[in-house]
């Protein structure tokens, strides 16, 4: 039996890298070509010369906070949609509201790679958790079980006691959902004096996993793997473990997608190994989503994973990009910071801190900068008023100190 779901996860890097670049032009024109939103959101681009990573990254940012927007002005997906919506399989609904398809063809979410190198296999009996109603969460994990085939009971959220009758009766060997419901589960089952001892392998999402919660189920011989995914690309990236059992160090990037990590608040792709946000170019026929910002954080790993896939590795989810707070009434976001230090080649990196009481809060701008002059700091307190309609203050810091976060604005405000 293979360790690998394919042979693409064993691919050499550059020739992932070449394979992805080449495919990009094609991907942009069909986009362009059939999704009316894109059409207009990548009008004046030509396909042809996006086949770099460069190239790719001057094409504007659609984020997932503008799909509200967007699809309030063309219902149901704002144009992104490739595919003609008689041609969908489903539509769910997720808070907002927001509308997410999902197209008819096998593992249309790609998430029978994650659920492989969690050691699901054909013939397995699982129990997936996660909700099947408006989300698309229970869907996207049944579809890739399904794919890999194995036998799904769709339980979806709720009734923990029947929840615990059913993977003892059926002795289910693999569980699907929340980590948080996973120790529910296996608590009402100590309450309730059950055997699940056939369950032996937990994919989970959704939420953090907490190390000590990890520990204590594999002491119960409960081996879990997280993945990571959204509403709108499917699976993003995946655990894997060694021969031995022990999971590897981050996460790793699912095939046939492109990754950029980018300042939030900003279209720039940062340096290697900083934090920012996950910015996602999706090969998917049904929904092209170009330069998708997830508005989620991470940074990318050194190195191929010890279990031997070769794509990038991510450190998994790290928060949230949207730092938007209010100053004073007004609005501060990400995005105003960007065009702050846009404004500034000196600054190489910056960061405002939000301090004070409510009512006397005040703003400054850390800044690592080439010229540290005084002339620089009354131009940056003039870009501050200007952008924000708010006085801040400036703070010029050694080049390295500021923390490698993603953090662009740092709430440190009390509210107690």
């Amino acid at each position: 039996m293979s360790e690998y779901y394919d042979s693409l996860e064993a691919r050499d890097p550059a020739a992932r890298e070449k394979a992805l670049l080449a495919a990009l032009p094609a991907q942009i024109g069909h986009a362009k070509k059939h999704a009316p939103g894109f059409a207009r959101i990548l009008a004046g681009v030509d396909p042809l010369v996006v086949n770099s990573r460069a190239a790719l990254a001057r094409l504007p940012l659609t984020r997932k906070s503008d799909l509200a927007e967007l699809q309030q002005r063309e219902l149901p997906l704002g144009g992104l949609n490739a595919t003609p919506l008689n041609k969908l399989a489903k539509i769910f609904v997720s808070p907002g509201p927001v509308y997410e398809p999902e197209g008819a063809a096998r593992n249309w979410w790609r998430t029978a790679r994650a659920l492989f190198a969690a050691g699901f296999r054909s013939g397995d009996l699982v129990i997936n958790t996660f909700a099947y109603h408006f989300t698309p969460a229970g869907s996207m994990m049944d579809s890739g079980a399904l794919a890999l085939g194995c036998t799904v009971v769709p339980t979806g959220i709720g009734q923990t006691e029947m929840q615990v009758s059913t993977i003892a009766d059926l002795r289910i060997g693999g569980f699907i959902g929340t980590p948080s419901f996973l120790k529910l589960i296996v608590d009402k089952a100590d309450e309730l004096k059950a055997d699940l001892g056939n369950l032996k392998k937990a994919m989970v999402g959704g939420e953090y996993l907490p190390p000590a919660l990890r520990k204590s189920l594999g002491e119960r011989g409960i081996r879990v793997m997280q993945s990571y995914a959204t509403a709108d690309l499917g699976l993003l990236a995946y655990e894997s473990a060694l021969a031995d059992g022990s999971v590897t160090e981050g996460m790793i990037l699912d095939e046939d997608l492109l990754l950029e990590i980018v300042r939030p608040g900003t279209a720039d792709p940062v340096a290697a190994g900083e934090v920012g946000e996950v910015v996602i170019t999706s090969f998917n026929p049904d929904y092209p989503l170009i330069r998708f910002g997830t508005g989620d954080l991470s940074a990318v790993l050194s190195g191929i994973s010890p279990c031997g896939r070769t794509n990038v590795r991510i450190k998994g989810w790290m928060g949230r990009a949207d730092q938007t707070t209010k100053v004073r009434g007004m609005f501060v976001t990400p995005k105003q910071v960007g065009e702050i230090v846009r404004r500034h080649p000196e600054i190489a990196k910056a960061r405002l801190v939000v301090a004070g009481a409510t009512g006397n809060d005040n703003m400054t701008l850390r800044c690592e900068a080439t010229n540290q002059s005084e002339g620089l700091n009354a131009a940056l307190v003039a870009s501050i008023r200007d952008v924000t309609k708010l006085r801040g203050d400036i703070d010029f810091v050694p080049a390295g100190s500021l923390p490698n976060d993603g953090k662009v604005i740092d709430d440190t405000r009390k509210y107690d």
